[in-house]
């Protein structure tokens, strides 16, 4: 492979990958390149990708955690400024790891990228003051078809770094949208 190193069935769930670029760097910066068709396609991941989205968001920010319900898209995703902690739930009714999450911490400083397959529920959570997301999709984008879990969800279990209650252990409150924080529990949603 050229310019990436990839970990693949990352927490032991088929199709997460995590993606790591080269970083080439001397007194001037540094240069990586985010994406290559190429490097995918010798890794054995074959995307093709149509859209790319960016947010900004501040400490304590939780999105999520959002799926497509007709539509479902493979996500590409990475913090270009900032950090957050990136999860995604395996909502694939065959897979042997129905339910399991697996999150990863992604950051300017790290450059990891967090690929998620189509069938998975997604969400982050912004650690630093200050966060640019970004993440590229393989289908556009599809009104009226995202359906949501609960991000704190008992059965499902996520482990929400320094988080206790709708707080962080400094006491910075979380912001989750009024929508976010009503979404149902897995098993109001999915049959087990």
């Amino acid at each position: 492979m050229g310019q990436i190193t990839v970990e693949k069935n990352v927490g032991g769930i088929e199709g997460l990958c995590i993606i790591t670029p080269a970083v080439h760097g001397d007194n001037r910066g540094y240069f990586t390149e985010t994406y290559s068709l190429r490097d995918m396609e010798e890794a054995g991941i074959d995307v093709t990708f149509v859209q790319d989205n960016q947010s900004g968001s501040t400490k304590g920010v939780l999105r999520g955690l959002h799926y497509q319900k007709q539509f479902p898209q493979t996500k590409l995703v990475r913090a270009i400024r900032g950090e957050v902690f990136d999860v995604a739930v395996d909502l694939r009714s065959n897979s042997k790891t129905y339910g399991q999450w697996f999150g990863v911490v992604l950051s300017s400083e790290n450059k990891k990228q967090f690929l998620i397959p189509k069938g998975f529920a997604h969400g982050f959570l912004v650690l630093s003051d200050e966060a640019e997301f970004c993440y590229k999709c393989d289908d556009f984008y599809h009104p009226g078809d995202e359906g949501g879990l609960r991000w704190n969800d008992p059965e499902i279990g996520i482990n929400w770094p320094n988080v206790e209650g709708d707080s962080f252990t400094d006491g910075t409150p979380l912001n989750i949208n009024d929508r976010d924080r009503n979404f149902p529990g897995i098993k109001d949603t999915f049959k087990f």
